[in-house]
């Protein structure tokens, strides 16, 4: 059977890779490495799709070195002892360990002492962030090289060259440029998803120019870069707060409806609250309640159906008046804690010992409960709420503050239990 069109268009040379020009363009650090034929263990990482075991055996080849392939997942400890075998027999042999972040610990135990002695030269691929899903005994032996998803220039060299190599297509068909164009638009990068969607749509036509409409009726949805497991969902949650955060209300409703196509149901509501909490907050705290039911709403009724009252909500908070003084307060609040703990004053406490009663927290005297100091005397002058004044509702706290302010606080409970108590009306 005919290896798929993808697989036959793999570049064997650094010359006939497309994209990642910061790695290999002219004197980037692989370009450097192949010249100087110097091959370090190595981790590459990014999305689907953008190259990363196809570099990883071009680096092999360009240097004349063996190269060997090992999957974390489907892989075995008999398959490890085979390449540590043979290994022996070479002065570098190459080993390409797809979804290295999934290699688990008795494998990695087998593994880290050929790497470290130099017998294999790791080259791991994964989709995952490597600061946060590769074990630290193998991150700290290997370099850390980021692969980036293609841009639509790069996908459409990669279609028109495949559309004319002898190894692809062999000019029996040409794109036309708009087809092109929508293809590259489709595959978010992925230059895997592209070339499948060239072959298969080389298939079904009968033209030897394969036009934009072939496409539409060929090709799967495009791709979303967000998948539940991978980098490209927090990627898309980050954006989702930040858009909401800037008040820039299209790009949170682009974002959203990511989310949405990933059927991420869970992050969403947790970042819609979060949002709400944090970057509203006092700003327009009715939005907060309105948050709520929209979410309410949503897993009610479930998707399709679910994104509208999603979309309300989004629109509400991205539009709305914006006030972090809450979150700042708590973070100032907790910093001050995490210095060193001051002891609460004793009137304060929940069993005070040794105080007279002209000393003692007056519960009967809710008159003078606004000019007692709360705060330990170390701490008396501290100030973390800072009110914003983005919106009214935040402006009348700002005025109770400055006017609590004006009045002098005291820890002589004694004294200001002198003051005349008011008559009850």
């Amino acid at each position: 059977m005919k290896q798929p069109l993808a697989f036959r268009m793999r570049p064997e040379s650094l010359d006939e890779v497309i994209g990642q020009q910061h790695l290999i363009g002219p004197g980037q650090v692989l370009r450097r490495c192949v010249e100087e034929g110097r091959l370090f263990s190595m981790i590459f990482y990014g999305p689907p799709g953008t190259g990363k075991t196809t570099l990883a055996s071009v680096l092999a080849r360009e240097m004349n070195l063996p190269c060997r392939f090992f999957n974390a997942v489907t892989g075995n400890k008999k398959d490890l002892d085979t390449i540590f075998e043979e290994s022996r027999f070479y002065e570098g042999l190459v080993l390409v360990i797809d979804e290295v972040h999934r290699l688990n610990k008795d494998k990695q135990d087998l593994l880290l002492p050929h790497v470290e002695n130099g017998h294999l030269i790791l080259i791991g691929a994964t989709t995952a962030n490597p600061a946060l899903a590769i074990n630290p005994a193998i991150r700290s032996r290997c370099h850390l090289f980021e692969i980036k998803a293609l841009e639509t220039a790069d996908i459409i060299t990669a279609l028109n060259r495949a559309a004319a190599s002898e190894k692809g297509l062999q000019g029996q068909v040409t794109l036309d440029p708009d087809a092109a164009e929508l293809i590259a638009r489709y595959s978010g990068g992925d230059i895997r998803y592209a070339l499948n969607v060239l072959e298969l749509c080389a298939i079904a036509s009968d033209e030897p120019v394969l036009k934009k409409e072939l496409v539409v009726r060929y090709a799967q949805r495009p791709v979303s870069g967000v998948d539940k497991n991978e980098d490209g969902h927090y990627d898309a949650v980050s954006a989702f707060q930040k858009s909401i955060r800037g008040s820039d209300v299209n790009a949170s409703l682009y974002y959203l409806a990511r989310l949405i196509e990933a059927g991420d149901m869970d992050s969403i509501e947790r970042r819609l609250l979060v949002i709400a909490y944090e970057d509203i907050g006092l700003g327009n705290p009715a939005a907060l309640a309105r948050t709520l039911d929209a979410i309410d709403a949503a897993k009610r009724v479930g998707f399709p159906e679910g994104m509208i009252p999603l979309s309300v909500a989004v629109i509400d908070l991205a539009l709305s008046p914006k006030s972090r003084s809450a979150c700042e307060a708590i973070h100032s609040a907790m910093e001050e804690v995490a210095a060193g703990s001051v002891p609460v004053p004793r009137y304060l406490r929940y069993t005070p010992t040794g105080l007279s009663e002209q000393d003692r927290y007056p519960y009967d005297r809710p008159d003078l409960w606004h000019r007692i100091q709360y705060l330990p005397d170390a701490l008396k002058t501290k100030v973390f709420y800072q009110p914003q004044t983005s919106s009214a509702y935040e402006k009348q706290l700002a005025a109770n503050d400055q006017a609590l302010k004006q009045i002098r606080r005291s820890s002589d409970l004694a004294s200001l239990k002198q003051a005349k108590k008011p008559r009850q009306q």
